[in-house]
């Protein structure tokens, strides 16, 4: 960084330096926050994952039941009556600054389309947990694809923090220091050279 070293340049370059240091604070502290929603992401991934195991072991359990009381090609044609969950929608929102998905609440009523003939409890069982299963594993796509997206600008985030504190602000801190040095000798020699042309008048 080459500045001729002026008065100007100096007020210049303090500026400079004061925006520097307040955008390490600034990009610091979103930082903090980007790390602290990960992790707590990070926490509630872990939590709905035990779920979504514990939910397809029930669901799993219900669907052999009911393949051993009315059949498995019974069941597996009335599968086939199981409408499609086509009702998955989701916006973004903002993360400080980062855009990530809020997926819809999926509808966990069940609403079989088929009949009480020949069909029992652990059917329904089956149908209910698969429903509660679609609404977890949508959640935890949604804090996977978030946890992505977020370290993603951690990342960058962290790039330019390092930037700023370890380059720019002390070229800057230098600079002024320079400067300062300069002018304050440049000052000096100038009253030198006055007095001394005091002594000679």
């Amino acid at each position: 960084m080459v500045v001729s070293p002026t008065k100007s340049n100096l007020l210049a370059t303090k500026r400079s330096l004061i925006f520097a240091e307040e955008g390490y604070t600034l990009l610091n502290r979103k930082r903090n926050v980007l790390v602290r929603e990960m992790m707590q992401l990070i926490d509630d991934a872990r939590e709905i994952q035990d779920s979504i195991e514990s939910v397809f072991s029930r669901a799993y359990d219900s669907l052999r039941k009911a393949n051993l009381s009315i059949g498995i090609e019974y069941v597996e044609e009335l599968g086939f009556s199981v409408e499609e969950n086509n009702s998955v929608s989701f916006r973004l929102r903002s993360v400080m600054g980062v855009d990530v998905p809020s997926i819809s609440e999926i509808d966990e009523e069940i609403d079989p389309s088929y009949g009480f003939l020949r069909t029992n409890a652990n059917l329904d069982q089956a149908l209910k947990a698969f429903k509660r299963a679609l609404s977890l594993i949508a959640r935890l796509s949604e804090i996977e694809t978030t946890v992505y997206k977020l370290a993603m600008e951690i990342k960058k985030t962290q790039r330019r923090v390092h930037a700023l504190e370890k380059i720019l602000i002390p070229q800057y801190k230098a600079l002024v220091k320079f400067i300062e040095s300069y002018i304050e000798e440049t000052e000096r020699d100038d009253f030198f050279r006055m007095k001394m042309l005091k002594q000679r008048k």
